[in-house]
């Protein structure tokens, strides 16, 4: 019987956290640390740089993310907070026009990235990930949760693309569409105030 267990991303977890991200997909490049930094910044990042920049927010708190675990090994991450530090999210457009909030609730949170490990797809990681993501936002205060997920049912995608996160996942988990921001890209929002 497989054991998944879910812990948020401290310091003392970082190695469990690199583990996670670095097994298949962009996550090793990419460091999770795409949400968090404008196009300019970003495109002027290394990967080293971006490692680094993922490590001092862990390290600062509160833990952006949640990870995973198969096992007692590390699967699979989320990355889950208040849309405040996301810097990427009031910059695209198409989350822009298509969200009621204001940028600067931070009572807002965001769901902006999944990575699971290769060997440890089609477990239900993504699910278990977003579950343990809305308790963590929940016992932090938010009040809304966005998503901004791929319609695998409406549109072709390869599996690097993933990272946004299924609509089935957010549905099963209780968020609602609230707009399409493109074809096969909606907004989803889970209310937890009510």
């Amino acid at each position: 019987m497989t054991t998944i267990t879910t812990e948020a991303a401290t310091t003392p977890r970082w190695d469990d956290v690199q583990h996670a991200l670095t097994g298949g997909g962009d996550g090793a490049s990419c460091q999770c640390v795409w949400p968090v930094l404008t196009n300019k910044d970003w495109n002027a990042s290394t990967k080293e740089q971006r490692t680094e920049l993922l490590r001092e927010e862990i390290d600062a708190g509160p833990p952006p993310g949640i990870v995973a675990y198969v096992d007692g090994e590390a699967a699979g991450w989320i990355r889950i907070g208040p849309r405040t530090s996301q810097a990427r999210l009031p910059r695209t457009r198409i989350i822009a026009a298509a969200t009621a909030e204001p940028f600067d609730d931070g009572t807002v949170w965001a769901v902006t990235c999944f990575v699971v490990r290769r060997e440890h797809r089609g477990k239900g990681l993504n699910r278990t990930l977003l579950d343990a993501a809305i308790d963590y936002a929940r016992r932090s205060g938010a009040r809304l949760i966005e998503g901004y997920p791929i319609d695998t049912g409406a549109v072709k995608v390869s599996t690097n693309d993933l990272f946004h996160g299924a609509l089935s996942t957010f549905l099963a988990a209780g968020f609602e569409v609230k707009t399409e921001m493109k074809p096969g890209r909606p907004l989803v929002a889970l209310d937890l105030a009510g």
